[in-house]
């Protein structure tokens, strides 16, 4: 139980620490400038690629480490990547739609809203998820295949890609807190705050795209 209370509130942590990260880098018209003009095509898919990079050093020096500092270090990191990736988005949302304070209420609520029954469901009945492993993995790459050849072609993948995004986010909740319960040691809280929080921001990513896509 104190596993997850400390894995849980460093997820909670996280998500205060992402919107202190993107208030301060919302201030800067320098970032919100650079972002926005890295959204069309090749640009973007290099900001994806150093998105990923950041991701996969991340989840797997936190893992391989016991250094909490270190640990924590990556976890920041992480937080950082997230909110910079975030800024076009979010400021879009914030500053050209009418509704773009509600909207984002409302992506937010609903995330988490899905996060915690998602999560209750696993904590509750123990059940071991870790056969959607596979099915994550192939639908992942799939997803970023359509991603890339979207931006290569200039197609828009739509709103029912992003409900599919959402479906394999939700499933990749459910599988990240089936290892919590089944895998991680109970010193583990922090790489295990960092794959939760990777599920829930890609869950209201997507999220957040199909409400703006409604206004």
């Amino acid at each position: 139980v104190a596993f997850y209370k400390k894995t849980y509130s460093h997820v909670a942590g996280g998500v205060l620490v992402f919107i202190l990260f993107e208030y301060l880098l919302l201030q800067s018209d320098a970032i919100v400038e650079f972002m926005l003009s890295m959204i069309d095509g090749y640009k973007w898919l290099l900001v994806l690629g150093g998105f990923m990079l950041i991701t996969t050093y991340a989840e797997s020096t936190a893992m391989k480490t016991a250094d909490k500092n270190k640990q924590y270090l990556m976890y920041g990191l992480y937080i950082l990547a997230q909110a910079i990736i975030f800024i076009p988005m979010i400021y879009i949302a914030a500053f050209y739609m009418e509704t773009g304070a509600q909207i984002l209420q409302q992506a937010a609520l609903v995330t988490l809203s899905l996060f915690t029954g998602l999560s209750a469901v696993v904590l509750l009945t123990k059940k071991d998820f870790s056969f959607l492993r596979a099915g994550l993995t192939i639908g992942f790459f799939i997803a970023l295949g359509l991603i890339i050849a979207g931006m290569i072609f200039g197609f828009d993948l739509g709103l029912w890609f992003s409900v599919g995004m959402c479906l394999l986010a939700g499933g990749s909740i459910l599988y990240q807190t089936s290892e919590i319960v089944n895998k991680y040691t109970t010193e583990d809280y922090i790489p295990a705050a960092l794959g939760l929080f990777a599920s829930l921001m890609l869950l209201f990513w997507y999220i957040l795209r199909i409400f703006m896509s409604r206004d």
